[in-house]
């Protein structure tokens, strides 16, 4: 597992008889990836991170980095939860205007969009996550890219983790309407559903734009996993599940999500690259 934004050439060059060339670093080492994104960049804070741990295995050295970092972004959801809940809403009041969201939505529910945000709901969360992570990692380990199929699996894992941990702390209760889901009540902040939608949606799409890099495709694949997560939030407001603050705090939980991933799978690649360059001892 690695990684590293400029770390590769942005697509395999084409030698003189027209064959794609393997990536290379730009360093001109061999990439190990077809994903740029994935590569560690040479003296950057995973390399480094590597390096100082002794260079272990891999998985040793994603799990150093993924750990932590899990911990981390766990401790700043709770805070900013603390801030929500006794800041935003406790000292400035914002409790009232944060419901009014999702009041307006239930004055204006119909058949219609009470099924759209059901698809909603479904494509930010089980099944429609669990089973598309599942499929992307099962391929990606069968053909051994084994950072892309880690990056897949713990972004969602690191994401309902840090969720699972902030409910623990923060008991803010769902908005004071007809809810269209039966779930704990005391567990509105932060929500879930949109954590997870930009850890999977924007984390894919972060891998395929390193690795095909024309600007409509990017910019469509980017729209793409805008709309999906603002469907997904917006779906979960109309159903009485969570607040604008508390997608807002989801939206952050699944950035970080996928920032943690990220370096631990450079971090990983990097101390793989090094041991193979190395050699048996």
């Amino acid at each position: 597992m690695s990684s590293g934004g400029h770390g590769l050439t942005a697509a395999p060059t084409t030698s003189r008889k027209g064959r794609s060339a393997a990536p290379r670093r730009d360093d001109g080492a061999p990439a190990t990836t077809a994903i740029p994104v994935l590569e560690a960049r040479p003296g950057s804070a995973p390399e480094r991170f590597a390096r100082a741990l002794g260079l272990r295995h891999p998985v040793a050295i994603f799990l150093a980095a993924l750990i932590p970092g899990l911990l981390v972004i766990a401790g700043l959801s709770i805070l900013l939860g603390l801030f929500v809940m006794h800041v935003l809403i406790g000292g400035l009041g914002l409790g009232g205007p944060d419901n009014s969201v999702d009041v307006s939505f239930a004055r204006h529910r119909t058949g219609t969009l009470t099924d759209i945000s059901f698809i909603g709901s479904q494509v930010g969360g089980a099944p429609v996550l669990p089973i598309l992570v599942g499929v992307i990692a099962l391929a990606c380990a069968l053909t051994r890219h084994w950072r892309v199929a880690a990056f897949a699996l713990f972004a969602l894992v690191t994401e309902s983790a840090t969720y699972r941990i902030t409910t623990l702390v923060i008991h803010r209760h769902r908005p004071g309407v007809h809810r269209l889901e039966n779930l704990p009540v005391d567990a509105s902040y932060p929500s879930g559903h949109t954590a997870a939608s930009v850890a999977v949606y924007s984390g894919l799409v972060l891998l395929l734009t390193s690795r095909f890099t024309q600007s409509t495709f990017r910019a469509l694949a980017w729209t793409f996993a805008i709309l999906m997560t603002t469907f997904v939030a917006l779906s979960r407001m109309y159903r009485g599940m969570h607040h604008p603050l508390d997608v807002a705090g989801g939206v952050l939980v699944g950035i970080a999500a996928v920032l943690v991933v990220l370096f631990a799978c450079r971090a990983a690649g990097a101390a793989a690259e090094a041991r193979a360059a190395r050699g048996p001892r």
